[in-house]
């Protein structure tokens, strides 16, 4: 698996959903919207992905699984694939980054990182 630069490159929009969260029971619920950029000269398939999802209690959650939201796009160079999805966390605040594992026309695997980013309800930051 390849580890030099990626010519996938990753954008992330963070919601906090305030009418899904319960703060008193400790359920802070987010949205987030990915758009992940294809730089490169060949198209690059989306086959797994690897989230490390820490909150403000440093509790830990890893989720590995195929694709996302249930598909596995291939994106052609120079094109863009969007995509929402949510998270529950148990603080007001926490954090999320990863990986996507890409298969190159190539046939070459490799990994485009997702750059932390932080899940915070407005106002929990000051």
């Amino acid at each position: 698996m390849s580890t030099e630069m990626s010519p996938i490159m990753v954008d992330v929009e963070t919601q906090y959903l305030s009418d899904q969260s319960v703060p008193e029971e400790n359920r802070f619920v987010f949205s987030y919207t990915i758009t992940i950029h294809n730089t490169g000269l060949q198209a690059a398939q989306l086959l797994n992905r690897h989230w490390i999802i820490t909150d403000g209690n440093q509790q830990i959650q890893e989720v590995k699984g195929k694709g996302v939201v249930g598909e596995q796009p291939l994106i052609a160079p120079g094109s863009s694939y969007q995509y929402s999805s949510g998270c529950v966390l148990a603080t007001a605040v926490g954090s999320m980054r990863g990986y996507y594992e890409m298969k190159g026309e190539d046939g070459q695997l490799f990994q485009a990182p997702i750059p932390a980013f932080t899940l915070a309800k407005p106002m929990a930051l000051h």
